[in-house]
C-alpha cells in the first residue's frame, strides 16, 4: 500500500470510529508484526513512519536473565529464535529486545486474511474505550433513553447508538415499562469487558431525584440552592432536604414551584413518587423536626452518644408521624443520618418519668442521699456527679431547698464518687 493511500485509509477510519490515527496505526503495526510471526515462525516488530507511510520490520528477542531455567509468562521456554541471554544483548535491558532489521514482506491471501482481521479487533477494541472513556466521564447525569427489550426484568435500552441496562433492582417497583418506551435514567456505573462497553442506569439511586430537580429548578442549577440531602422509597415517596444561600429566597417555595409545577415534573417522571420538599438545619433536632413533616412534634429528646431521638407527637399525629408500614419515620431517620423513635406525648412522659427514676436513684447511691434530694438536682439540670462537681457554687446556692454548707458537702461527695468512679 502507498504510504498516501495508507493516510487516506487510516483518516477514514479515524473519522468514521472516532478514534485517533495514533490507535489505528499501532492496531495496523500489531496486525503486520502478528502475520509477519506465524509466516516465519520467529518474533516480529513492525513500525510505520508516521510521516512518509513506510513500513520497517524488525526481527527481535527478548532479553532474559542468565541461566537455564528461564520461562516466560505463556510458559514458552528458553528459545534461542524468540529470546537472548543479557550476556549477549550488548547492554540491552532485560525484558527489553534485541531488535536486527528484516525485509518488510508480501503477505499472501491467509496472512493478508489475518492482518484484516487483527486491525478489525483493534479497531473495535479502541472504539470500545473511546466509549468507555467518554461514558466514565459522564457519570452521574440523567439522559433520555429508549427501552429496546425486556428480559428477566432487566430494561436493556438505546442510549443513541450505545446500549446500556437498568436491571431490575434499579427500575421502579411496579412501574409498566415497555419496548419502544423512552424515559429518563441515571448512569451509574460504566465497565469494559470483551463484548464490548457495559453502562448500567438506574432510575432508583437517590442522586437521580437530585439530578432532576437540578434539571426543572434553575436555582439549584444555578447554586442559589443547594440540596442538603434525599432520601426515596422509589415510586412511591422520597424526601427531599434544601437550604438557600440567600436569606431572602425561600428553598421550599422555589422547589415546589408555582402550583406545584416542580415537583410535579419530577413526580411524573418517577412513577408518580410523592416528594416532601423540607428545610435543612444546621441543628440536628430542627432538622429532624422538619424531616418529620407532615406530622407535627411535640417534643424530642436527643441522645447523641447513642444517636438517637426519641420523637414525641399528639395521639393524633402518631399515624401521620409514622406513615404507612413506617415509610415516614424511615425516610426521616435515612435523611437525617438519626435512629428515630417515635411515640405518644403520654408514652414519651411515661417514660421519661423512667428516665428520671432511674438516674435519680444513681445519684442518691452515688451521693449518699435521700430520692428527694436528687430530684431537686435533676429537676434543675444536675443528673450526673460530673455535673455537680463542675456546677458553679452560685448556681447550687440558688436552688431553694440548698444551703452553703449542703452546697459543699454535695460537692465534695460527688468528687469522691468521681474518684472512685475512675479508680474501678
Amino acid at each position: 500500500m502507498e504510504g498516501k493511500d495508507l493516510f487516506l485509509m487510516v483518516e477514514a477510519v479515524s473519522n468514521e470510529k472516532n478514534i485517533t490515527k495514533e490507535c489505528i496505526f499501532k492496531a495496523l503495526e500489531e496486525a503486520l508484526a502478528v502475520a509477519t510471526r506465524k509466516n516465519n515462525n520467529i518474533d516480529a516488530h513492525v513500525e510505520i513512519d508516521r510521516i512518509t507511510g513506510e513500513f520497517s520490520t524488525f526481527r527481535q528477542w527478548m532479553v532474559v536473565e542468565d541461566g537455564e531455567n528461564f520461562v516466560d509468562d505463556d510458559g514458552t521456554e528458553f528459545d534461542s529464535e524468540l529470546h537472548i541471554y543479557a550476556k549477549n544483548a550488548n547492554g540491552v535491558s532485560i525484558e527489553d529486545f534485541v531488535r536486527e532489521p528484516m525485509e518488510t514482506e508480501e503477505f499472501g491471501r491467509i496472512a493478508a486474511q489475518i492482518v484484516k482481521q487483527i486491525i478489525i479487533q483493534k479497531v473495535h477494541e479502541a472504539e470500545r474505550g473511546v466509549i468507555v472513556e467518554d461514558y466514565i466521564q459522564r457519570v452521574g447525569e440523567v439522559i433520555m433513553v429508549t427501552v429496546k427489550r425486556i428480559d428477566r426484568g432487566n430494561a436493556y435500552v438505546d442510549m443513541g447508538g450505545v446500549d446500556g441496562m437498568i436491571s431490575k433492582f434499579d427500575l421502579i417497583p411496579n412501574e409498566s415499562i415497555r419496548k419502544n418506551d423512552r424515559l429518563k435514567a441515571y448512569i451509574k456505573e460504566v465497565k469494559s469487558s470483551p463484548r464490548g462497553a457495559q453502562i448500567f442506569l438506574s432510575r432508583t439511586i437517590p442522586e437521580m431525584m437530585i439530578e432532576l430537580f437540578g434539571m426543572e429548578v434553575p436555582e439549584i442549577s444555578e447554586g442559589v440552592i443547594e440540596i442538603m440531602g434525599v432520601s426515596r422509597d422509589p415510586g412511591l415517596r422520597a424526601k427531599l432536604a434544601v437550604k438557600a444561600k440567600d436569606k431572602r429566597l425561600d428553598p421550599i417555595g422555589s422547589c415546589i414551584g408555582m402550583r406545584g409545577a416542580r415537583v410535579q415534573a419530577v413526580s411524573n417522571e418517577l412513577n408518580g413518587e410523592r416528594v416532601d420538599v423540607i428545610l435543612w438545619d444546621k441543628d440536628p433536632a430542627q432538622y429532624v423536626i422538619n424531616a418529620m413533616a407532615p406530622a407535627k412534634v411535640s417534643s424530642i429528646i436527643v441522645d447523641e452518644d447513642k444517636n438517637t431521638m426519641d420523637i414525641a407527637v399528639e395521639e393524633d399525629q402518631l399515624a401521620l408521624a409514622i406513615g404507612r408500614g413506617g415509610q415516614n419515620i424511615k425516610l426521616a431517620s435515612r435523611l437525617t443520618n438519626w435512629k428515630l423513635n417515635v411515640m405518644s406525648v403520654s408514652e414519651s412522659d411515661d417514660k421519661q418519668a423512667e428516665e428520671n427514676q432511674r438516674i435519680s436513684e444513681k445519684l442518691a447511691e452515688q451521693l449518699g442521699i435521700d430520692s428527694e434530694v436528687a430530684g431537686v438536682l435533676i429537676d434543675e439540670g444536675f443528673s450526673s456527679i460530673d455535673d455537680v462537681v463542675d456546677a458553679d457554687t452560685t448556681s447550687l446556692d440558688a436552688i431553694e431547698e440548698f444551703d452553703a454548707l449542703m452546697v459543699e458537702e454535695l460537692q465534695e461527695r460527688a468528687s469522691d464518687a468521681q474518684l472512685v468512679q475512675v479508680g474501678s
